[in-house]
């Protein structure tokens, strides 16, 4: 595993790890990353610290050198730190907690509204246009601001 030091365009920075460099140069090429604050993909490495390795032999583990985020003091970056991690926890309880029907997200809920199938707890995707029929059938859900997956 390596961990990297991003930066969106916009001067954001997050660090995301990968399997090894070669994962990283894929998903760059392929536009796959994305801005952990403003989800832009003109995303590039930044400038890190380096790992100093401690001497003690090729199989001693070396702990990282901190790095200072250029953010670390604004506190409307700070405000955004909090959002994403409250999203991340609210991906994760409803990872946990319900099942995940993909596109057929519409499709499950109409279901359920109308006895169909036993009511469950799901997540998936819809478009906007589903959404909206779903909203006029007076069928409760949420959108939830599902931020990418920063791992490999």
């Amino acid at each position: 595993m390596i961990v990297y030091d991003l930066a969106c365009h916009k001067g954001h920075r997050f660090e995301a790890w990968f399997k090894d460099s070669a994962a990283y140069d894929r998903q760059e090429k392929k536009k796959q990353l994305s801005c952990a604050v403003c989800g832009s993909s003109r995303v590039h490495k930044a400038p890190m610290a380096p790992r100093i390795g401690s001497g003690k032999g090729k199989d001693s583990v070396e702990e990282p050198v901190p790095a200072q985020a250029s953010y670390a003091n604004d506190p409307e970056m700070k405000k955004a730190a909090a959002v994403m991690k409250e999203l991340a926890e609210l991906r994760r309880h409803v990872e946990k907690n319900a099942d995940y029907v993909g596109g057929k997200f519409a499709d499950e809920a109409r279901k359920m509204h109308y006895g169909e199938k036993e009511r469950r707890n799901i997540f998936g995707e819809a478009s906007n246009k589903e959404a909206q029929e779903l909203s006029e059938e007076g069928i409760e859900f949420a959108r939830i601001p599902w931020l990418p997956r920063h791992d490999s």
